[in-house]
């Protein structure tokens, strides 16, 4: 199975301008999203896909694989699909850039399901159990529910479920690996934003608006996605400090 990981990057980012270039600890936070899934084994190539010539300027110049894509896009899904439609592949992964986080295995992942072919899966996303009790208040932050098989009913920006009737309730939120067989991403491009995705402003909702099942998948490790400069602070400290420690 030919699986390429594909990392959407635009510049013009509505609450925080210019990220993928921002510095952390000597390097370009794109450069830490493309390292860790370099290593994920199972991808024949990792592509940066921007519309931007500062990002892929920066790309080339340490050594990434970079594919040039309009600057039409309103998500970083429809990104990909248009690098699916210049690259032929069997899955497509998508790794969001504002994830210098990311641990390779759990990259992995959301690769899984499609290699033990569970139900014919199409759709696969990522979500840990919300451990910050911030981060369920936070609106950047997108929350998931599930159901009993762990298939995507919706994903908010509000702290959902409602706990009316037991206070015995897990709350996750989505960490953005997304895995794509090519027919379900082909649908994506093809089908217009619903009313739930253009409230939310959450791209999954779009399959699961239109019907498809988005596999979630649970992992332990705990993001922190760049969404805002004190995010970004977060992130540099961490890394910070397991740079000092090696």
């Amino acid at each position: 199975m030919k699986i390429i990981g594909i990392i959407p990057a635009r510049y013009k980012s509505s609450r925080f301008p210019g990220k993928p270039l921002v510095d952390i600890c000597g390097k370009p936070m794109i450069w830490w999203v493309y390292q860790r899934a370099f290593q994920v084994s199972e991808f024949e190539k990792v592509y940066v896909a921007t519309d931007d010539e500062r990002i892929e300027a920066e790309c080339k110049n340490l050594g990434m694989d970079v594919v040039m894509t309009s600057d039409k896009h309103p998500t970083g899904t429809d990104r990909v699909g248009e690098v699916a439609r210049k690259i032929k592949a069997d899955l497509y992964v998508n790794i969001q850039g504002d994830e210098p986080l990311l641990e390779p295995d759990t990259i992995r992942k959301a690769i899984i399901p499609f290699e033990n072919n569970i139900g014919g899966i199409s759709v696969t996303n990522l979500m840990t159990e919300i451990r910050r009790m911030t981060d369920l208040s936070d609106s950047t932050v997108p929350k998931v529910v599930v159901n009993s098989k762990k298939e995507a009913v919706f994903l908010s920006r509000l702290p959902i479920p409602y706990p009316k009737g037991t206070s015995d309730v897990r709350y996750y939120k989505q960490v953005c690996v997304y895995g794509f067989a090519p027919d379900a991403l082909k649908r994506f491009c093809e089908i217009p934003k619903g009313p739930l995705e253009k409230a939310e402003d959450i791209e999954l909702l779009r399959f699961i608006e239109n019907r498809m099942i988005v596999q979630m998948v649970e992992v332990e490790q705990d993001t922190v996605a760049v969404d805002t400069p004190v995010d970004l602070e977060i992130v540099r400290k961490i890394i910070g400090d397991k740079s000092s420690t090696k």
